[in-house]
Order: C-alpha cells, then sequence, then structure tokens
C-alpha cells in the first residue's frame, strides 16, 4: 500500500473524514474532501463510509476531469475542482452537511458578522450560494462566486463548504462556521441580532493576520496595554 502515490495525503485524507464525523458536522458519507497534488488532486470517492475507506479508494483526479483507480469520485468532484483551480493558495476543500449551517441554508440564509469570529473566513459575512442540483456545474459556479473573497460559504438547501491550506486547518474552520450558525440561530430566540459593521470587521481580520504570524495584534499601544514576557 505504500507504494500508492500520495500515500500520506490519501491518509490524512480519511483521518480527517472520520473526525467530521465523530466532531459532529458530518453524517455518513454525505460529506466530501479534497487535496491538491502535483497536477491534480485527491478526493474521497463516491458512496463509500468513511470507516470503510482505505488509502487505494481515494481517488486521484486532474483538473481536466480524468480519474485513476476502481472508484468513483465524489459526486460534487466539480466545485472541488473549480475551486482549487480558481483559488491557487488553497489546498484542501472540505463540504459537509453540518446541522446548523444547513438549517440556515436552507432558508438561503448566510451568516452576517454578528460575532467578530466572523472575520475569520475573511470577510463581513459568510455567503449562503443559491441553490443547484448537487454535482452540476451550476452548483459549481454558483460555490465559485459566493467564496470569492471567503474561505467558506454555504449552499442553499444542501450544507457548506471550507477552504484551507492543510487539512487540520479545514477542519477546523468547517467546526467553527458550524459553533457560528448554532449562536446565530440561538441569537434569533431573542429577536435580531446585532451586526458589527464592515469597518470593525476589518479590524478584527487585521488583528487576526498579525496573531497568526506572531506579531502584536496592537503594534501602536501603549506600553502598559500591551502583553510582554515575565523576566525574573
Amino acid at each position: 500500500m505504500t507504494s500508492l502515490p500520495h500515500f500520506p495525503q490519501r491518509q490524512s485524507i480519511i483521518a480527517t473524514c472520520l473526525a467530521m464525523n465523530q466532531t459532529g458536522i458530518n453524517q455518513g458519507a454525505s460529506g466530501n474532501l479534497s487535496v491538491r497534488v502535483e497536477g491534480g488532486f485527491l478526493i474521497t470517492p463516491s458512496s463509500l463510509p468513511y470507516d470503510e475507506m482505505e488509502p487505494a479508494d481515494v481517488v486521484e483526479m486532474g483538473f481536466d476531469g480524468t480519474y485513476l483507480g476502481a472508484r468513483r469520485p465524489s459526486s460534487e468532484w466539480r466545485f472541488h475542482r473549480d475551486i482549487l483551480k480558481a483559488r491557487p493558495g488553497v489546498d484542501v476543500v472540505l463540504h459537509a452537511h453540518s446541522t446548523f449551517a444547513t438549517a440556515l441554508a436552507v432558508h438561503g440564509r448566510g451568516i452576517p458578522s454578528f460575532h467578530y469570529m466572523v472575520a475569520l473566513v475573511g470577510g463581513d459575512s459568510i455567503r449562503c450560494a443559491p441553490y443547484a442540483t448537487f454535482g452540476t456545474q451550476e452548483l459549481s459556479d454558483n460555490a465559485v462566486a459566493a467564496l470569492e473573497g471567503r474561505l467558506a460559504c454555504l449552499l442553499a438547501n444542501h450544507g457548506m463548504i471550507v477552504l484551507g491550506k492543510t487539512v487540520k486547518a479545514a477542519l477546523a474552520l468547517a467546526v467553527e462556521v458550524e459553533t457560528l450558525a448554532r449562536q446565530y440561530l440561538y441569537a434569533h430566540q431573542l429577536g435580531e441580532p446585532v451586526i458589527l459593521p464592515p469597518d470593525e470587521i476589518a479590524r478584527v481580520a487585521e488583528k487576526m493576520r498579525l496573531m497568526k504570524y506572531g506579531q502584536s495584534p496592537e503594534p501602536d499601544a501603549a506600553p502598559e496595554d500591551t502583553a510582554r514576557p515575565r523576566h525574573a
């Protein structure tokens, strides 16, 4: 088995798919996952339960839509291919039918900036792409448009898509999107939530960017307001 091309990536796909179900963001084999490799991408096979998946079952595809192996690729391979082609900085596409994100999606609703953590997706909202039949080019086109400038979107009457550089990052973001969807739905029980303005989300995004790279999020803060190491 270790002679398989891209063996470590195949293993990571299986482990992440199992984690998707364990974390509750997916059920059964309804979601799918792809990882960019040289010349194309790897993607989960169609209709195979994750706990039965072996590295050889993961399908290698080219951007021309051809594939290798005995298994057929996920029926959603088109949006995986098109997103990876459109977003060269993205290496992982994760799709799941998580409960709370899907509850919003069946109403055609995205997630506005009711909470500052929405900034994690790269903008002041998580958009909801218009409905189209699963596996179609129309759905792919809708998803690519909804993801412009974003790392996540919802799919109307369907589920969510998140993007990442690694499978770990994509899974973590999927969990965060599902958490935001749950919080947004609960907040609605008290009325329409307060929405943070775009300039505040831009400030939050910049602070997150600086923190990600190990820099002070507030470079101009006064010394007494700046966290710093304690020296003996």
